[in-house]
């Protein structure tokens, strides 16, 4: 039976308020885990384009989930499944948002659409709206929010307004919108699915990681994880790496 790790990115591998943003003894990590015959991939609200800047020349992923399970693809960017939001709702969504001040991200075909140049070292496109947006698929949405309060009743407006087309999950302040149906949980279930007779270990550090832990054979978190998350997991681990080897010990 094959060993998957699935592991969000931000605040459990990735930590971009820190000096060292991705610590070299998780990477390493991986990498011994992936030569031992194992699995590892990401599963994170993020774009594609919003990951590979970031961690090539560190390390290879063997699959993305990615935008909160609406674009997942393999180690070498082959579609596995991919789905979007209409078009015509994410036009509402930024009339409805952009003029209280939020800034937006919009996911198209796994690249990055803003509407303010940004300092980012990968590719992305600056856009005014829904009209010079680039033709292709919305994967999903990224509303940024100032505080824990503001992005969960932005969540829950999401889903009041427009849940028939969508869903919409708090990541600490920000809000990831993705397909009616899609969460890091059901991709999971989608890599359940493609690499067959496995068992999935889940990681991650917040509310929105709860569908990936729940979907997980095994789960982890951290001590800093709302107690909630921390509730519902396996075990709580300090670092990414002591879960890596969790994962190598255990016998199945």
């Amino acid at each position: 039976m094959k060993k998957v790790f699935a592991s969000d990115f931000d605040g459990t591998l990735y930590f971009y308020k820190a000096e060292v943003k991705l610590p070299p003894e998780s990477v390493e990590k991986i990498k011994e885990f992936q030569a031992a015959g194992n699995i590892f991939g990401l599963c994170t609200g993020r774009q594609v384009g919003g990951l590979t800047p970031f961690i090539s020349g560190f390390f290879d992923p063997d699959f993305y989930i990615t935008s909160t399970g609406s674009n997942i693809v393999d180690g070498k960017f082959g579609a596995i499944r991919r789905l979007g939001v209409d078009r015509d709702v994410v036009d509402q969504i930024v009339k409805l948002v952009k003029p209280r001040g939020n800034r937006i991200s919009i996911d198209i075909d796994g690249v990055i659409n803003v509407f303010e140049e940004m300092d980012y070292p990968g590719a992305y496109n600056v856009i005014t709206g829904m009209d010079d947006a680039p033709a292709g698929m919305v994967h999903g949405l990224g509303i940024h929010c100032e505080t824990l309060e503001e992005a969960a009743a932005l969540t829950a407006e999401m889903n009041a307004k427009f849940g028939d087309a969508l869903n919409a999950f708090q990541n600490v302040i920000e809000v990831d919108i993705a397909p009616k149906g899609c969460s890091k949980g059901e991709g999971v279930e989608v890599i359940r699915k493609y690499y067959g007779d496995c068992r999935i270990y889940g990681i991650g550090d917040s509310l929105n990681d709860l569908p990936l832990l729940l979907a997980a054979d095994v789960s982890y978190t951290f001590p800093y994880a709302p107690e909630e998350v921390q509730r519902q997991v396996t075990k709580v681990v300090a670092n990414i790496s002591d879960a890596l080897e969790d994962c190598m010990q255990d016998k199945i």
